[in-house]
């Protein structure tokens, strides 16, 4: 069999079989035409070696393509090996390959002041701003999602116990405390801008001027507006809170475990990444005061 028809069954598996998207399968197929661009001398199946993979990932290496882009060309190649090995048109056993390891990268974190400096932002003489307001205290305080925040059901908060119920990812629930703070905005919210809103039937909470739930691009716009306004230059989004979140629980002394039920990570290797967040930042902050010293 030459490599184009082996090209075409395994673009028809994948879409069919798998199931992959037109994007993905665009994506993958990609990768494959500049793989046997490199070995244009390889027209027929039987062409192909088990070393052919790895001798490609050190060519990548050598043209100086980055760890993320080498990992995807070679998950994609390797998929095509892997279905002509399990359809029967080749023999190749594929050899283990060290692929490097992607370096660990931390999400940004504000400090507790930058943080303040951000909540204050919005303005809350406008429906808009309080709305704003008390979506960002909300989510501080709670380490929510956005996409939790985003659909976040009116009857899920209790205003009373300070408690808010989320149906998070794997379909879990779970339930988290929110500070008075936080539930202040949220009450002067619900009974301003919401009661008057064109959506007060609605079952969720937070709405826009048209009464429909808000779109995570739009908050994440109003995230970038409160940043510049409030003179913050790392790049943030509405995930950042969240981080700030966990982090600033863990530097206060609060178990991993409890950061861990509250965030709704279903394994605490997950949470454990903001203790590395963590104790950067407090060497960061020792560093600075023995220089000043």
């Amino acid at each position: 069999m030459n490599i184009e028809d082996g090209l075409e069954l395994f673009a028809q598996y994948m879409t069919v079989e798998k199931g992959l998207s037109m994007q993905t399968l665009s994506s993958y197929m990609s990768d494959l035409r500049l793989f046997f661009e490199y070995y244009s001398d390889k027209k027929e199946i039987s062409d192909l070696m088990a070393t052919d993979l790895e001798e490609y990932l050190n060519y990548l290496n050598g043209i100086g393509r980055n760890i993320s882009t080498c990992l995807r060309k070679f998950s994609s190649i390797r998929s095509f090996y892997l279905f002509l090995k399990k359809e029967g048109y080749s023999d190749i056993e594929l050899e283990d390959i060290e692929m490097p390891k992607k370096p660990m990268t931390f999400p940004n974190c504000l400090s507790i002041e930058e943080v303040d400096e951000l909540l204050d932002m919005p303005d809350i003489e406008k429906p808009e701003g309080l709305r704003d307001k008390a979506m960002l205290e909300l989510m501080y305080a709670s380490g929510l999602r956005v996409s939790e925040l985003l659909s976040l059901e009116r009857r899920k908060i209790n205003l009373e116990k300070g408690i808010v119920k989320i149906f998070g990812k794997g379909a879990k629930e779970r339930k988290v405390p929110v500070g008075e703070f936080a539930m202040e905005y949220i009450k002067m919210y619900i009974d301003g801008p919401r009661r008057k809103n064109p959506g007060k039937d609605s079952k969720y909470l937070f709405l826009n001027r048209y009464g429909k739930p808000l779109s995570r691009q739009y908050f994440f716009m109003q995230i970038k507006k409160y940043a510049d306004m409030a003179g913050i230059e790392v790049s943030i989004s509405p995930h950042t809170l969240r981080h700030c979140f966990a982090t600033h629980l863990l530097e206060n002394g609060a178990q991993l475990r409890a950061v861990q039920e509250m965030l709704g990570h279903t394994n605490i290797a997950t949470t454990q990444i903001y203790t590395h967040i963590s104790t950067k930042r407090i060497i960061s902050a020792y560093d600075l005061y023995m220089k000043k010293k």
